[in-house]
């Protein structure tokens, strides 16, 4: 479903006509067009920050011509690109289809044909584009739709124009989401290029992923869950039997273990005997009425890591293998603070914000604090500290910069206000719902109180403190605008998709909702640190799903 096009949107990219938005991750912004025929397209459009670097441009033209080699069964058809235009843009046909990730979101994981559809789409797909010469680098459930008939792998094939360019291949620019990055991603000792494999490992994680609705290595945070990617045999419990041997051998740690695409089709296929007799083809979809459950044909699984107390790995000798062992074990002892080091990892949480979608929390790790030096995994600069409440790892002001005040929300009060910035009653909180929120108060952190829209017929909107459950009225997306705060921070517009953007009635002295398209939209928002959750706070726990 697409959402409406904001104010200061373009109408129009080349020939095509811009109709809506579908999202916006780290590399930019994907709108709904229809070309000259009427036919309905996803235009992907990069970053200026990006687009300036002519070296990416080049690069994201070599890209696109060799994504238009893809075979398009499985995947989402490239259809055009203007890596000229300002801003360069890229048109894929359009799915009109959930994502794995809303799937399981909404209805919990998958089982039988319908799990086993989505492992064997998957793998055609990949097959398809590994075939062409594209590696994917960023397959996720985000990027596995349902369409009419089957899978569809999205987001192909111009990853590495992002990822290769000179400016922007630092380890806190990686183009990817880390629950589902390959061991090889995060070493920086041997220095290999990535190769299919690691696309290879991704599948193994977002079939996880699809049969127990949680990845393989998850913790509590990014570095954490990459220090197990290294370190750690994957959490498979809950995949079925039939599918263990198959993902085992794609999460192996050290890629040369991997199967290819076609070898991982043929494996599923050889064990894709139900028990009706039919084979699964990739066809089926969650709710569908094919049943059944593969019977698994022996198949060999790969090494089992073992890790000692120290985090080095345990019974591998070959020399490929140590190098391995030494990166993990680097990572340790930067994190352990051995080194009195730092380490930057990637700007989201275990569960799948994409990297490069904005800057990197400095995760420290001295040997001991010194006075006036930051704690260990505190942010130390502002980029980091906004980053680090994004993720809703801080408490904070939600600062309404044309008016210079800020959020309030009284423990005793359903309306809110703005006040003065002091006191527990101007303390909020990011929950962060994959790339929307719920905007959580933290006046009494025992009491889960978040803001919402409140419609009053005919007369109008409100925002008001409600239940923290994700519903059409509680859920807020957060879009950057080209304005500064008093203080240089950045601003947003704070969204709900249903009723419109959260602005400010300088008449009224109230908050108010305006329904996107009735006017500009004229009121931003930044975000003050102020510190911590307290230890009593819970977020990401909403007492149910999202409403539907």
């Amino acid at each position: 479903m697409s959402m409406p096009l904001r104010p200061g949107d373009l109408a129009r990219l080349g020939r095509y006509e811009l109709v809506g938005r579908l999202g916006e991750g780290g590399m930019g912004t994907v709108f709904l067009g229809r070309d000259p025929d009427g036919r309905l397209v996803a235009i992907k459009t990069v970053r200026p920050e990006y687009a300036a670097d002519t070296e990416f441009r080049g690069r994201f033209r070599s890209e696109v011509n060799r994504a238009q080699q893809v075979p398009p069964f499985s995947t989402a058809e490239v259809l055009d690109a203007d890596p000229d235009h300002e801003p360069p843009y890229l048109v894929v046909e359009y799915v009109d289809g959930p994502s794995l990730a809303a799937e399981i979101r909404d209805k919990g994981p998958l089982s039988g044909s319908a799990l086993h559809s989505v492992a064997v789409g998957v793998a055609t797909a990949l097959t398809a584009i590994h075939g062409a010469g594209v590696i994917h680098r960023d397959l996720k459930p985000g990027n596995v739709l349902f369409a009419r008939g089957g899978i569809k792998v999205i987001d192909f094939g111009i990853a590495r124009a992002f990822e290769a360019t000179s400016q922007h291949t630092r380890t806190d620019q990686m183009v990817g989401t880390v629950a589902y990055m390959a061991p090889e991603r995060f070493d920086s000792l041997d220095g290999r290029p990535v190769t299919a494999a690691a696309d290879i490992f991704a599948w193994g994680a977002v079939v996880a992923y699809a049969a127990t609705g949680r990845t393989p290595f998850a913790a509590e945070a990014a570095a954490a869950t990459a220090m197990r990617i290294l370190t750690q045999p994957p959490d498979l419990r809950g995949v079925p039997e039939s599918l263990v041997p198959v993902v085992e051998r794609a999460l192996a740690k050290d890629p040369v273990e991997r199967p290819s695409a076609r070898e991982l089709l043929d494996l599923l296929l050889a064990s894709s005997v139900t028990k009706s007799g039919s084979a699964g083809t990739g066809s089926a979809v969650p709710g569908s009425a094919h049943a059944g459950s593969a019977v698994a044909v022996p198949v060999g699984a790969g090494p089992v890591v073992a890790v000692s107390d120290q985090g080095a790995r345990v019974g591998v000798p070959s020399g490929r293998r140590r190098s391995k062992a030494l990166a993990a074990a680097s990572v340790a002892v930067l994190l352990a603070g051995g080194l009195g080091a730092a380490i930057r990892y990637l700007p989201v949480e275990s569960g799948g914000a994409e990297v490069g979608a904005g800057p990197s929390p400095f995760l420290s790790a001295p040997a001991q604090v010194s006075p006036g030096v930051a704690a260990p995994g505190e942010p130390v600069t502002p980029e980091e500290r906004l980053a680090a409440i994004m993720r809703g790892n801080r408490q904070t002001l939600i600062h309404v910069a044309e008016i210079d005040r800020d959020l309030s929300l009284e423990k005793h009060n359903a309306e809110v206000e703005v006040g003065d910035g002091t006191g527990a009653k101007s303390l909020f909180a990011l929950d962060s719902l994959g790339v929307d929120y719920l905007i959580r108060s933290m006046a009494d952190p025992s009491v889960e109180r978040c803001i919402g829209v409140r419609i009053i017929p005919d007369v109008g909107s409100e925002v008001v403190a409600t239940d923290c459950t994700p519903t059409k009225g509680t859920i807020f997306e957060l879009a950057r605008s080209e304005k500064t705060d008093d203080q240089g921070r950045p601003t947003y517009w704070i969204y709900n998709d249903t009723y419109g953007a959260v602005q400010w009635d300088e008449d009224e002295k109230s908050l108010y909702v305006q329904e996107v398209g009735d006017a500009d939209v004229l009121t931003t928002f930044s975000f003050v640190d102020r510190g911590p959750l307290p230890a009593t706070a819970s977020l990401g726990t909403p007492s149910s799903e999202p409403s539907r």
